[in-house]
């Protein structure tokens, strides 16, 4: 039987991981289309789209971690519950929502963290 931390620790987990973040540095300007990746400034981008809740809330809290105050983090996700998620997990960590756009199928959101 398997525990909840199995599913973080495991090899697929980790494959999925690193398939999603990536450095917003790293993209060049010719790779780059006139998605949200040009409109709003970010230092670091993390897709979710697909996963539910909680997994796009775990994944949000434990990238946060590692990155510097001040930084942004653009998450794309794709389950309406993230907006509320976000909001409370920015409210109760310190961090900022700086921005929330919900109006697509894939929802964009920034945090700064603080």
């Amino acid at each position: 039987m398997s525990t909840p931390s199995d599913g973080i620790n495991s090899p697929n987990f980790s494959t999925f991981l690193d398939n999603t973040v990536s450095n917003s540095t790293e993209d060049s300007p010719s790779d780059r289309s006139d998605s949200s990746e040009s409109r709003v400034d970010h230092d670091i981008k993390l897709d979710t789209t697909g996963l539910l809740c909680p997994e796009p809330l775990m994944i949000v809290r434990n990238k946060i971690r590692e990155m510097q105050s001040g930084q942004r983090l653009l998450v794309l996700a794709t389950d309406p519950s993230t907006h509320r998620d976000f909001t409370n997990f920015c409210r109760f960590m310190g961090h900022q929502l700086v921005h929330a756009d919900t109006s697509d199928a894939t929802l964009e959101f920034v945090i700064r963290k603080g």
